[in-house]
């Protein structure tokens, strides 16, 4: 290991994806509850581009965590390089991956080595590699605590009602937006392991990746209205949100749920006219469910689509990609070993 410098990419100021620098700066030390991760792979992530254009403040804190110069990133997957005295459910050489410190901005991935706390790691599955894995922790978690189990009891920044999971079996039909992004993607897999029918929506050029991570049924957004070909369904999963979230209201049968992964507008008449709930939160960073999910990772019952890969170096060219959207799964950044 290098004893005193890494490389890492930085911003020392907010804007677009030019102000990424590749820098030198000191290898972090871990403290208490921490051990030190050489790098293999980092996700990329909204939350990464919030920053950098100058979002300082995660919904729900009160005051800006961020000071400049800041190492972006909060999804990494490497090998333990040093272990506080304290932690002992990790050793030197284990392979983890995880979401570092989520909700803040101080995920510091964007580097040859983070110092993360052993609370937010899981041991990567030994079938898939560390690119995979670097995909994984944000998106699947998202879908995971979404879905499957919420996982904590902190209150959200977005409602007042701590979130619900809706009960998922064979007798249930899920509609996912924006299916084949980061979450999407994930969220289709996990419905499909619970027994769920799934409805995808997506561009016209996701389709055959869809159909093939098991979607029951393809809607093209660019050529037909998701809420004037689908009825009754028992959820709806979107993960694109903004104003024209609330159209799909109007897909769920009377007791059904919309979760919205990013803010809507919704209007609290209709939806009780309607009859059905809607329902978000906020991921956080969970080590038991990530080594929940990575059982089914390296199962092969859940995959991580992989969009693109860069050099670490090149974090400002993965950026440029995420700008131009109709991502298909993940944007990894790898570091050279």
């Amino acid at each position: 290991m290098p004893t005193h410098t890494m490389r890492a990419v930085r911003l020392h100021e907010h804007g677009g994806p030019e102000v990424l620098r590749y820098d030198e700066v000191p290898i972090p030390e871990p403290g208490p509850g921490e051990v030190l991760v050489r790098v293999h792979a980092a996700g990329v992530n909204p939350p990464d581009w919030y920053l950098r254009g100058g979002l300082t403040e995660m919904p729900g804190e009160t005051e800006s965590t961020v000071s400049l110069p800041v190492i972006p990133g909060t999804d990494v997957s490497g090998v333990v390089e040093a272990v506080a005295a304290d932690v002992d459910r990790f050793a030197v050489g284990d392979e983890v991956f995880g979401l570092l410190r989520f909700p803040s901005f101080r995920g510091s991935a964007y580097a040859e080595y983070v110092a993360a706390p052993a609370s937010d790691l899981a041991r990567k599955p030994a079938g898939i590699d560390h690119v995979h894995a670097a995909g994984a922790p944000m998106a699947g978690l998202t879908a995971w605590q979404f879905l499957i189990d919420l996982g904590h009891d902190h209150p959200s920044p977005f409602q007042d009602a701590p979130h619900r999971p809706t009960a998922l079996d064979a007798g249930t039909t899920v509609l996912v937006n924006g299916a084949a992004g980061g979450v999407g993607h994930f969220a289709l897999q996990l419905a499909k392991w619970k027994g769920a029918r799934v409805i995808a929506v997506a561009s016209g050029a996701h389709e055959s990746f869809l159909r093939e991570l098991g979607a029951d049924r393809f809607i093209d957004y660019t050529k037909s209205r998701p809420e004037e070909l689908v009825h009754d369904v028992d959820l709806v999963l979107d993960t694109v949100g903004g104003p024209r979230s609330r159209r799909f209201l109007r897909t769920l049968k009377r007791g059904g749920a919309q979760f919205p992964v990013l803010p809507g507008d919704f209007d609290e008449e209709e939806t009780e006219k309607l009859g059905v709930t809607v329902s978000s939160a906020q991921v956080r960073s969970n080590g038991a469910q990530l080594a929940e999910l990575g059982r089914l990772l390296d199962a092969g019952t859940v995959r991580v689509a992989i969009d693109s890969t860069f050099a670490l170096a090149d974090a400002r060219a993965a950026h440029e990609r995420a700008a131009r959207g109709h991502i298909q799964g993940k944007i990894v950044l790898t570091v050279a070993q």
